[in-house]
């Protein structure tokens, strides 16, 4: 198996923020369902690639998929529950 271990949340776009900065992009912010309250957003640059290799915009309210993958050599067995 040549597979990244991993796991996908599914989130939702909360809001676009705009860059004080003309030099610096817009963010969007990100609720990820399933996380902890205090912890549930990330904010990252608001661009992406499409199938076409054009970059677009998420918009708020936007459905996404949020995925987290490393290389096996930095994951553990996690431990079996006792009975």
């Amino acid at each position: 198996m040549t597979d990244k271990p991993s796991t996908t949340l599914p989130g939702t776009v909360e809001k676009i923020i705009k860059s004080p900065y003309p030099s610096e992009p817009e963010k969007a912010q990100i609720a990820i369902e399933g996380a902890d309250h205090l912890y549930k957003e990330i904010r990252i640059e608001n661009t992406l690639t499409d199938e076409n290799g054009n970059e677009v915009r998420l918009k708020p309210g936007a459905e996404v998929e949020v995925t987290v993958e490393a290389d096996p050599e930095h994951t553990t067995a996690k431990p079996k529950k006792s009975a």
